[in-house]
């Protein structure tokens, strides 16, 4: 969804024929824009930051207190329109902005300094690789001990306060300490404009001793600032469109496939736009699924190389032209570098750049605009998905079992299908759950995230609070394996303390069973848990909170009918009892390809 701060359409310039290296900066103050003065108690460095979050449209912050942002916590609180969603551990806090920001458009966490800090450290580098705006603050030491020798606790015992920010150098676009009053307004709106702009993590550290303190760049109300937006080079996109389209003219089959930079391109639109008026067959990378809607009439599927959706792989990789809109290339997505396409066939545009076959290549061309106008420039060719028709077979529905006979997977996919519909969204974590969860059919309005290029597992869990918390308005269903749901459990606690009404199915079926698709050992066995003793141990009796554990497709259906009936309006946590090497056709598969990739040699010297 577009992030607007203020008005984005004030500040276009008359000309077209540009193109900026960043997203714009912060506009010009409009004499048109009310301004209120602030009383002094609330003008402080704290309430500046919180109406700040608000005003980009964040309305629920995830923290972990400390001593250093204990009083940056107060102020944060204070404002009306900030709720604090206090986690249990960094991690998850961290997880849970990214959710948040897959909705929201924008999100944040608070935590305390270094401690807190580099355990918030992976949550963000994974929001960096999804391209989230995930605002990072720290409660940072206080100001006075800058520049001196002494040691403070949550350190490495070295008088360098500044560990944490070389950390969080290589995974935020931005960083901010501030340490003083005098620049800290210009400190944070940088940061939080930076982040939007370039839909990438920022980090803030705030002096533990300065959030209370009034200073007279805090005496008004924010100026709503907006930002400017880019734009292409307008001969260079006039080129682009030019080229690819005399290049997929004469093609005589080509074909469309969405990848997960139309998110961070805002090109959704524009892609379904130029799908329409092509004619052309489209499918979905797997990470971009959920950005393409599968009820289009000419929706093939996900082309995922030899694991594809069935019929897909052969239409992609048979055509003789394919236009791919925010590819990301990687050995997951490639199935170890195993993908049957030719560099001399495609189109790939990025967000601000369009490669044609071999050449020629445009920069400062902006994704969405290149789609719209290419749109327009298409003759109208159906042929790949008359192939597609003519080709395609039903897909089969699992055998039939017996009486309580042991559920299987396949099954347990069947009836989580029937549960979709445009007021849920599901969360696929890392593992097996990509699989199956990819084969599952998006009705309209449906959500669905997983983190494909980063691969954290345990993500899931804090990205189910923030996704929900984002948007309650959708019911959240969670697929999570035992071993990932290991690493991050804690914070069931908080989808409890929010009142969420999540349904999470935990896969239980002993292990990691990714890695042992991949290469197996005894280390991927782990230790079995009694799930839903666990979470009705955090329950507690506080709270809307149901268990069941389901071992039959029989106690499965039963299991559902009182989640969506008579528990709708509780957390509901179904254990899902499955034999350990019950697993997907598509996992053995990709698992085989990714070990060989992995396990190649060294080449010679």
């Amino acid at each position: 969804m577009d992030t607007k701060i203020g008005s984005i359409d004030a500040c276009m310039p008359n000309s077209t024929d540009m193109c900026s290296a960043a997203n714009g900066a912060v506009s010009t103050v409009h004499n048109s824009v009310p301004t209120s003065v602030v009383k002094n108690p609330e003008a402080t460095l704290g309430r500046h930051l919180a109406r700040r979050l608000v005003q980009v449209g964040i309305t629920d912050v995830f923290t972990v207190p400390g001593d250093f942002n204990l009083t940056l916590l107060d102020h944060l609180i204070a404002e009306p329109g900030l709720n604090n969603i206090g986690c249990c551990n960094e991690l998850n806090a961290g997880y849970a902005a990214d959710g948040y920001a897959r909705s929201r458009g924008v999100g944040a966490c608070v935590v305390t300094f270094t401690v807190g800090g580099l355990s918030v450290l992976n949550a963000i580098a994974g929001a960096y690789s999804e391209n989230l705006p995930v605002i990072c603050i720290v409660g940072g030491p206080n100001s006075n001990d800058y520049g001196t020798n002494r040691i403070l606790h949550h350190t490495i015992g070295l008088p360098d306060f500044t560990q944490e920010l070389r950390c969080f150098q290589t995974v935020t676009c931005f960083q901010a300490v501030v340490n003083n009053l005098e620049d800290a307004h210009e400190l944070i709106d940088t940061a939080i404009s930076t982040a939007l702009k370039e839909s990438k993590p920022v980090y803030i550290s705030v002096g533990c001793n300065l959030p209370g303190i009034p200073h007279p760049t805090f005496s008004r109300e924010p100026v709503p600032f907006s930002l400017n937006p880019r734009l292409s080079n307008q001969r260079g996109l006039e080129a682009a469109i030019e080229a690819a389209a005399e290049f997929l003219n004469k093609a005589v089959k080509p074909v469309l496939v969405g990848g997960p930079k139309l998110r961070v391109a805002k090109a959704c639109d524009a892609f379904v736009e130029l799908a329409d008026a092509s004619g052309y067959a489209l499918a979905v990378m797997p990470s971009g699924k959920g950005l393409v809607p599968e009820h289009h009439p000419r929706f093939i599927g996900t082309y995922w190389g030899a694991v594809s959706t069935a019929f897909c792989a052969e239409i992609v990789e048979s055509a003789d032209a394919y236009l791919f809109a925010g590819p990301i290339f990687n050995d997951y997505s490639s199935v170890g570098y195993s993908l049957l396409l030719k560099k001399e066939k495609a189109i790939l545009v990025q967000p601000d750049r369009v490669v044609i076959a071999n050449g020629p290549a445009f920069g400062c061309v902006l994704m969405k605009d290149f789609l719209e106008g290419l749109a327009k420039k298409l003759e109208k060719n159906t042929t790949a998905y008359e192939n597609y028709h003519r080709i395609f077979v039903p897909e089969g529905v699992p055998l039939k079992g017996e009486p309580k006979e042991p559920l299987r997977v396949n099954v347990l996919f069947q009836h989580i299908q029937k549960m979709l519909s445009g007021e849920t969204a599901v969360i696929a974590e890392t593992g097996d759950s990509w699989f199956n969860c990819q084969k599952l059919k998006l009705p309209k309005g449906c959500g669905y995230e997983f983190q494909m290029q980063y691969g954290s597992i345990g993500w899931s869990v804090g990205a189910t609070l923030g996704y929900a918390q984002a948007v309650p308005e959708k019911r959240v269903i969670a697929c999570i394996g035992d071993g990932s749901f290991q690493v991050t459990a804690q914070d069931i606690s908080t989808m409890i303390r929010n009142e969420q009404k999540t349904i999470i199915f935990l896969i239980n079926n002993g292990g990691y069973t990714i890695e042992v698709e991949i290469h197996d050992g005894p280390y991927n066995v782990i230790k079995n848990w009694n799930y839903t003793g666990l979470v009705d141990a955090i329950h507690n009796g506080e709270g809307n909170v149901w268990t069941t554990k389901v071992y039959c497709e029989e106690e499965l259906i039963e299991a559902i009918e009182t989640a969506t009936g008579e528990k709708q309006d509780s957390l509901c946590f179904i254990e899902v009892i499955v034999h350990k090497d019950d697993t997907s056709k598509e996992l053995l598969e990709w698992g085989s390809r990714v070990s060989a990739a992995n396990s190649r040699p060294p080449n010679p010297q």
